[in-house]
C-alpha cells in the first residue's frame, strides 16, 4: 500500500507522531451524549486508527484528497460508506446525522475558521469538538475579553461551546513539518440552547464591532443603528475587544430595544 503524498494546495500535514495522536483522540470526553464521530482529514489514518478501536464510537471519515479516501478505503475495508470523498464544508451533516454527533480532526490551516464557522452553523448536533488548529487560531478562540487575541471567532464560539486549549504541538511531528507550531483545543456544547437575545442581531453586532475594532462601538456600530439612535449606554463608548459574551448579549438586548423604538 503505497503512502499518500501531502499536498500543499490541501494544506496537507500528516502527523506521525502515535502518542499524539492517542491525546488527540482522548481529548473526546463527553461520549455519553453521542455515538457517531466524524473525523475530517484524516490523510493517511493516524487518529483513525485509534478512533476505530473504539467500540463506543461510530466513526465516520472524510477527506477531499481522492489519493487519502483510495488509501483509507483500502486500508478500512469495514467502513464501506462511512468513507467520504468529499468536502467537509459543503456537507450535508444532518442528512447524515441525524442525532448529535463529535467532530474531530488534525484540520488544514488554510480552511480553520470555515471549518469552526461550519460547526457554529450545525451548533444544535456537534456536542463536541476536538481539532488541531495552527496555535494562533486555536488560542484565538480560547482568547478572553481585553486581549489582543480576543476577537470575533472567540466571542461566537465562546457564547455557544466552552472551550480548553488542550496542548501544543512542535512542527517536527509532522510530514512535511509546518512553520508554525499546532495547537489542540476542546469545544464543548454548553447548556443554552438559544441566546437571550437576537441571536442574528448578536452575530452582526460581535462582526460589526470587530471589523472596525480600534472603533469604539458607538461609531463601529453605525452601520446597525444609527449614531441619533444610540443613548449613553456605557457599552457604546467600549470598543469591543472589552466586552465579554455576556457583554455582548447585554448590548444585542439593548439595541433590539433601542431599534424597536
Amino acid at each position: 500500500m503505497s503512502l499518500v503524498k501531502a499536498k500543499k494546495h490541501l494544506g496537507q500535514h500528516f502527523l506521525t507522531d502515535k502518542k499524539i495522536a492517542e491525546k488527540i483522540v482522548n481529548g473526546l470526553i463527553h461520549t455519553d451524549q453521542y455515538h457517531q464521530v466524524l473525523e475530517v482529514g484524516p490523510g493517511m489514518g493516524i487518529l483513525s486508527d485509534i478512533l476505530l478501536e473504539r467500540k463506543d464510537l461510530e466513526t465516520y471519515l472524510i477527506d477531499i484528497d481522492t489519493e487519502s479516501v483510495h488509501f483509507l478505503a483500502a486500508k478500512y475495508p469495514q467502513l464501506g460508506d462511512r468513507l467520504i470523498n468529499g468536502d467537509f464544508l459543503k456537507l450535508d451533516l444532518t442528512s447524515i446525522f441525524p442525532a448529535k454527533f463529535a467532530v474531530i480532526g488534525n484540520f488544514p490551516y488554510n480552511i480553520s475558521s470555515q471549518i469552526l464557522f461550519k460547526i457554529l452553523d450545525h451548533k444544535d448536533h456537534i456536542v463536541e469538538m476536538v481539532g488541531m488548529f495552527q496555535k494562533e487560531v486555536a488560542e484565538r478562540c480560547a482568547s478572553k475579553s481585553g486581549t489582543k487575541e480576543y476577537g470575533i471567532l472567540s466571542v461566537l464560539i465562546q457564547a455557544y461551546y466552552d472551550i480548553e486549549y488542550l496542548f501544543t504541538v512542535k512542527p517536527g511531528t509532522f510530514n512535511p513539518p509546518p512553520k508554525v507550531n499546532s495547537g489542540v483545543i476542546r469545544l464543548s456544547r454548553n447548556n443554552t440552547a438559544a441566546l437571550p437575545c437576537d441571536e442574528k442581531l448578536f452575530w452582526r453586532t460581535v462582526k460589526g464591532g470587530f471589523n472596525q475594532r480600534r472603533k469604539t462601538l458607538r461609531n463601529a456600530l453605525s452601520g446597525t443603528i444609527p449614531k441619533d439612535k444610540m443613548d449613553d449606554h456605557p457599552f457604546f463608548g467600549k470598543r469591543a475587544e472589552q466586552l465579554s459574551v455576556a457583554d455582548f448579549i447585554t448590548l444585542t438586548q439593548h439595541l433590539s430595544a433601542l431599534m424597536a423604538k
